[in-house]
């Protein structure tokens, strides 16, 4: 079950964080910040709930800062979540180059607050490092050589791939290699999103503009000015939803729910989704003009039965290592030659938790198969021509198999929202 620390000096605050986000896993609270190194050795949390300033009176932000630079340099470091007040959007701004996910304001709407965290949790994986997009196939070759190509300009890039092939890694690399790399990256999942909520998350709201709009709020064009827009899973934005965001793009700029007066915006925007390619070109569920406007650029990420077995070796290698820390580990021939022949349905995202729980299970140096928890055969090469949706619905099947059937836990494994878990349930009848 997912684990979620929450650093507030206000205790009431804290509670009513606490309480909004009991459902989505074990939520601990501290209020004194010299308590956080050791809540964070006591419970890794998968997210880390960070207030910015623990002195009466204070509004700069700096302790909050020092402490988000301290977390982000951790190994397994948490993704983090700051909050802010409205009036702090720039210090908000500095968290996010510093390195946390994503931002809420104080005081916030609870579904809002919901939303947020589990946009995090869905993005928890850290970066692999040297380079982050590890890989000597001739695929991932030819994938680092285009963003190398297109990360300078200024284009609009559709980053395509399968859940789990870390497409929001790319999205990282297209930014480090753009004239932005020193304003910030900031990502939103529109999958998580509920669709009442997604004009205020994009475009920004004033108070009182809606039920529960209490105060002001900057949308996340305003946020990302000067830096980069990650749009992830764009293909699940309504079409109603589409038509404002493309007037946005067009027109470089936003008109925060309740105000008539637009906000001019400088943002670069990427987009990515694991929809396959032709169903966006299918006006009943996504604009065709939105579509061009994305797609300048269109990069597809691979899926790692696409990258072959000496990707998969050199991945396991890298994540075995990361996780075992000072241990010394080796695959049994056996563990190595299913391990590499398995097809890896959540991909890199999947192939990482099954290191981290092989490093947790096994019980010498040497792992064998069980201890990874895929409890499945290796499956053959696809056949050619087999249907997509047929592919999808095994997965679906398989991580609820795996999961018992436990929602969250499937979701996980399948490295998708519970809304988008749901979904698919609903789309293949299951």
């Amino acid at each position: 079950m997912p684990g979620i620390l929450i650093l507030d000096d206000d205790p009431d605050v804290a509670l009513a964080a606490r309480l909004a986000l009991r459902r989505l896993g074990v939520v601990a609270v501290r209020n004194d910040p010299r308590e956080l190194s050791a809540a964070l050795d006591e419970m890794a949390p998968d997210v880390l709930l960070l207030d910015m300033n623990f002195t009466p009176g204070a509004s700069d932000g700096a302790a909050g800062l020092g402490l988000l630079r301290e977390v982000v340099s951790l190994r397994n470091a948490p993704a983090v979540v700051v909050m802010t007040a409205y009036a702090e959007v720039e210090l908000a701004v500095q968290a996010l180059k510093a390195g946390a996910v994503d931002f809420i304001t104080k005081p916030w709407a609870n579904d809002r607050l919901v939303a947020c965290v589990q946009a995090a949790l869905a993005r928890r994986a850290p970066a692999p490092a040297i380079g982050e997009l590890l890989g000597e196939s001739a695929a991932m070759q030819g994938l680092r050589a285009q963003i190398a190509q297109v990360g300078a300009s200024e284009a609009s890039v559709l980053i395509l791939g399968e859940n789990g092939v870390g497409k929001e890694l790319v999205a990282r690399a297209l930014h480090r290699a753009s004239k932005r790399a020193t304003g910030p990256l900031l990502a939103v999942d529109m999958g998580s999103l509920p669709e009442a909520l997604v004009e205020s998350e994009l475009f920004g709201h004033k108070r009182g503009s809606f039920t529960d709009a209490r105060e002001s709020r900057p949308g996340r064009f305003v946020a990302a000015a000067g830096g980069t827009l990650f749009l992830d899973e764009i293909g699940n934005l309504p079409l109603a939803q589409q038509a404002k965001l493309l007037a946005a793009l067009e027109r470089r700029e936003v008109t925060p729910l309740g105000s008539d007066r637009p906000v001019p915006v400088d943002v670069r925007v990427l987009a990515a989704t694991n929809a396959p390619e032709a169903e966006l070109f299918d006006a009943r569920r996504f604009r065709p003009d939105l579509l061009y406007r994305l797609n300048t650029v269109v990069l597809r990420v691979p899926s790692l039965r696409e990258r072959g077995a000496g990707d998969i070796a050199l991945l396991l290698r890298h994540y075995l290592a990361q996780f075992a820390k000072e241990r010394s580990v080796e695959l049994t021939p056996d563990a190595l030659a299913r391990l590499t022949a398995y097809r890896w349905p959540g991909n890199v995202r999947e192939l990482r938790q099954a290191c981290e729980r092989a490093t947790l299970l096994a019980r010498g140096p040497v792992f064998a198969w069980d201890d990874f928890g895929l409890h499945a055969a290796p499956l053959a090469a696809a056949e050619p021509g087999l249907d997509l949706a047929q592919r999808e619905r095994e997965a679906v099947q398989a991580a609820l198999a795996q999961a018992d059937g436990n929602i969250s836990q499937a979701a996980r494994l399948l490295g998708v929202s519970r809304a988008a878990l749901y979904r698919k349930l609903d789309k293949h009848g299951l």
